[in-house]
């Protein structure tokens, strides 16, 4: 029977191949001419008619890995200076920004001082970090020094000085001179290439350059996590090319980051627990080793200062406001000579020195100031160490813009010779004067801090980095806040002289929490007048001066986190960004204080954890907050007064 059903089952098979079998049945292949492909093996443009040369490179570092470099050279350049930048955000997009045939809209985008390159002819060149892109290699966000976090033979400096290296010996047309230049990550590169750095690197120009993630730049303020930061993690660190995208779940971030309860739990529900820097973080909450071994000004303490340095910072950056003036202070010491070290403050946000600085929000200051920088400061400081002949530039160590007068000052050191540092006390009655507490005053003012409820940044809907809002958030009107109960205010009297802060403001708060943990958020504010005759909009405006966060449980030890003793005053010290700004008769100073900063910052549970990355749904909880300012416990702010060096008649501008 089975024999019978295979032979069944053949037959059909047979009778379906054996035509395939005949010989005489089988047709010869029919033959066509070939199309080519109108594509060429290699396509070289024309292209005569540019005003410069692109030029791409592989240039390699002393391990072998080559970095992808772009170089663009203007037509006729002959002993023309170099000036590179190295970034993590793709060379090939911040040289390619239109297609043209002028070098002008080729680097008309980030990163790029156009006029100043354009005008002095310098040759471009910019290269993708290891790792990154176009560059060989692996990628380390800030890629430590070589030492106790790097094990490796290379760091950002050894790869800096090999491709100046490179550079002086095979662009034929330059002078064999380089400078460096960048904002933000690519400003922290600019420093890192001081360490041991090429015969031939002549200058540095740092911008709002990365320096220490800890205490107030990209990652943590003070301990307070910046977990708005989490999409540049995604986006920059999850692919080589950058090309992964952070997702929205809400329309207001607000209600995004709030829904996932911790910071680490909505990194685990968007997969960043898969990046190694993201572990690095959230291991790391303290400031152990981990940070104190990659603090770059510390680091830059040990270092001889051999190149001239010029750090630029923009007194509203919203993303690295620690570093630049951080970076002045470990420097300055070390420049006997008077010759190695510059300092800009402008009225920027992050990396506005390089578009349009008239205004910042709400806020206008009475021309271009980022003009200014880049043709009266920048170009003539570039000029006088990368051009052959150039005049030495009439550059004064310190150039800062004063908001409130809109005047442009020179100074030789930061912060300028100053009084001693003003006392201005939190009063009972929200008030704010030079008096200390009396007897008899009430002791504290109190408000509830309830993490259901945290304070937004910016008013609602919240879109963050990226949005319209992002960049102008620092000098947006705290009238909002002002209005909250869980925003205690101090005002003083209103002003009938001038009164000049240049520095940093430290904060000295008495308080208690019922909890044992807490944050601190204080502000140091300008209140305009209730009506400004010039510019309605500005009336009763509240501007951000300096402001900061500090997480209480590093209150003792920035490495050590410590739970706080309920109910129990103590004091918390820290230092504000800084400040250059005349509050102007018939204004007010405020003081504001929170204990929240949503979604710009963690939520505080207010119940001691061992990291709060990882607090649990029931860890947070409501807390009574006092702020205390009796004669034994007494609150206040110092500010760092100098004398105010403009024309009475410049400072009632404003009024006229």
């Amino acid at each position: 029977m089975h024999l019978r059903a295979f032979v069944m089952l053949l037959l059909p098979l047979l009778a379906i191949a054996s035509p395939l079998t005949a010989q005489d049945d089988v047709k010869p292949a029919k033959t066509y001419p070939e199309l080519p492909s109108e594509i060429p093996k290699e396509f070289k443009p024309v292209q005569d008619t540019f005003d410069f040369a692109k030029r791409t490179a592989m240039i390699p570092m002393r391990d072998g890995v080559k970095l992808h470099t772009v170089i663009l050279v203007p037509k006729g350049a002959k002993g023309a200076p170099m000036l590179l930048t190295r970034t993590p955000y793709n060379a090939v997009r911040l040289t390619s920004h239109a297609s043209s045939s002028h070098l002008g809209p080729m680097l008309a985008g980030y990163d790029n001082a156009l006029d100043v390159i354009l005008e002095a002819g310098y040759i471009r060149v910019v290269q993708d970090v290891r790792g990154k892109h176009g560059s060989e290699g692996d990628y380390i966000v800030n890629r430590p020094l070589r030492g106790p976090q790097n094990k490796t033979p290379v760091d950002h400096a050894t790869d800096t000085y090999d491709t100046v290296e490179w550079l002086v010996k095979n662009v034929t047309e330059s002078n064999g001179k380089v400078g460096i230049l960048g904002i933000s990550y690519d400003g922290f590169l600019p420093l890192m290439a001081l360490v041991d750095p090429h015969p031939a690197l002549k200058v540095s120009v740092p911008m709002n350059p990365m320096v220490d993630g800890w205490m107030g730049d990209d990652w943590f303020h003070y301990g307070a996590f910046r977990q708005l930061m989490a999409p540049w993690i995604y986006n920059q660190v999850a692919t080589q090319r950058g090309d992964a995208r952070w997702w929205r779940s809400h329309a207001d971030d607000y209600d995004t980051y709030l829904q996932a309860g911790s910071a680490g739990e909505l990194g685990r529900r968007r997969g960043l627990d898969q990046l190694g820097f993201w572990k690095k973080l959230t291991d790391h909450p303290a400031y152990d080793e981990f940070w104190q071994d990659q603090a770059l000004d510390k680091l830059l303490a040990a270092q001889p200062l051999k190149v001239p340095v010029m750090l630029v910072h923009s007194l509203w950056d919203q993303e690295d406001i620690y570093g630049a003036p951080a970076v002045y202070k470990t420097l300055k010491p070390k420049d006997a000579a008077k010759d190695k070290v510059f300092l800009v403050l402008g009225p920027w946000n992050h990396g506005q020195m390089i578009n349009n600085g008239s205004s910042l929000g709400a806020i206008k200051f009475g021309s271009d100031t980022s003009l200014h920088f880049r043709k009266k400061i920048l170009a003539p400081f570039l000029a006088q160490y990368l051009k052959d002949g150039a005049p030495k530039a009439d550059i004064a160590p310190v150039h800062a813009f004063e908001t409130g007068t809109n005047e442009w000052r020179r100074h030789s050191t930061w912060p300028p010779a100053q009084q001693p540092m003003a006392k201005l006390h939190l009063r009972a009655g929200n008030k704010l004067t030079r008096e200390a507490p009396k007897q008899g005053d009430a002791e504290y003012e109190e408000y509830v801090s309830d993490p259901a409820k945290p304070i937004p940044y910016v008013r609602r809907p919240i879109k963050g980095p990226g949005s319209e809002d992002w960049p102008r958030w620092l000098t947006d009107d705290q009238r909002d806040a002002a209005t909250r109960t869980d925003v205690v205010t101090f005002v003083s009297d209103v002003l009938t002289e001038p009164m000049k802060i240049a520095g940093e403001p430290i904060a000295n708060l008495i308080a208690s929490t019922s909890g044992t943990d807490s944050d601190w958020v204080v502000k140091v504010i300008d209140v305009y007048p209730d009506e400004v005759g010039d510019d309605a909009a500005m009336g009763g405006y509240q501007l951000m001066v300096s402001a900061d966060i500090f997480r209480g449980r590093y209150r003792e030890s920035f490495a050590k986190p410590k739970a706080i003793t309920p109910d129990t005053p103590l004091a918390y010290r820290f230092a504000l960004p800084t400040a250059n700004h005349v509050f102007r008769p018939g204004h007010r100073i405020m003081v504001q204080i929170q204990s929240s900063w949503f979604p710009l910052y963690d939520r505080n549970p207010q119940t001691f954890v061992p990291n709060i990355f990882w607090a649990k749904p029931g860890d947070y909880r409501k807390a009574i907050q006092r702020i205390y300012h009796s004669p034994s416990n007494a609150a206040f702010i110092e500010l760092p007064i100098v004398a105010p060096t403009a024309p009475a008649k410049s400072l009632r501008r404003e009024e006229e």
